[in-house]
């Protein structure tokens, strides 16, 4: 219903509602995350609303962003992953109550690299770490630096969360346990939840749609910081 931010949910669905550990949450969010996001990727795809150059340009630091969160998350203390996965939806919340910047047609991927490099690996970093998709950082990023319109910068950030979350679950596996059966069933409601919402998003005003989720992430931001583990 919202174009994206559906995936910062997952990680506390499976850890506070299903009960499974930090350290298997996180990647099975990112298993879910990837594929719903191919999913969409493929439909914004069949639309022409993918830039592939600007995909190119967010995508290696992204996926390397994404491998060094990873072994962060390996490595660290499990509260010190909620902690900053609380800040990241709280972040998530605030963002979705500033408007969109305005795309600037002139302005080119290539122009601003720089910027680029360290949007994509800050945002790859905190997808391997925390196991979010990202697409509330990307898509303004995309509008910002890269001049892209809304539908394509949702499009191009579909497919930077994909790549992101593949390369940070290629560095998860075989370190940690993950339910593959409770992967596939939460996929196939994802998908069914995508088209359910997809029908919908014209029949809500899109302002309430994202007040009404910004009140849910700060509820939700509030409450992993205080209750921690």
């Amino acid at each position: 219903m919202l174009g994206g931010g559906g995936s910062i949910l997952t990680v506390p669905v499976l850890h506070y509602l299903l009960g499974y550990d930090v350290k298997a949450a996180i990647p099975m969010s990112l298993v879910i995350v990837a594929l719903t996001g191919a999913f969409g990727a493929v439909n914004h795809w069949r639309a022409g609303t993918v830039n592939w150059r600007a995909a190119l340009s967010f995508g290696p630091p992204a996926v390397i962003g994404s491998i060094f969160g990873a072994d962060f998350g390996l490595k660290l203390d499990p509260r010190i992953q909620l902690l900053v996965f609380a800040l990241v939806v709280l972040a998530a919340a605030v963002t979705m109550l500033l408007p969109r910047p305005s795309p600037h047609p002139g302005v080119r991927p290539a122009r601003s690299l720089p910027f680029i490099t360290l949007i994509g690996a800050a945002v790859g970093l905190i997808t391997g770490f925390v196991g979010v998709g990202g697409g509330f950082l990307y898509v303004p990023a995309l509008i910002a630096l890269g001049g892209l319109a809304v539908k394509e910068a949702i499009g191009t950030s579909l497919v930077l969360i994909m790549l992101s979350c593949i390369a940070a679950v290629a560095r998860y596996q075989g370190n940690t346990l993950m339910d593959w059966r409770t992967i596939v069933i939460f996929c196939a409601l994802a998908f069914l939840g995508v088209g359910i919402g997809s029908r919908l998003s014209s029949h809500v005003p899109n302002h309430v749609l994202r007040r009404g989720f910004a009140a849910l992430l700060f509820i939700m931001g509030a409450l992993v910081l205080f209750r921690g583990r």
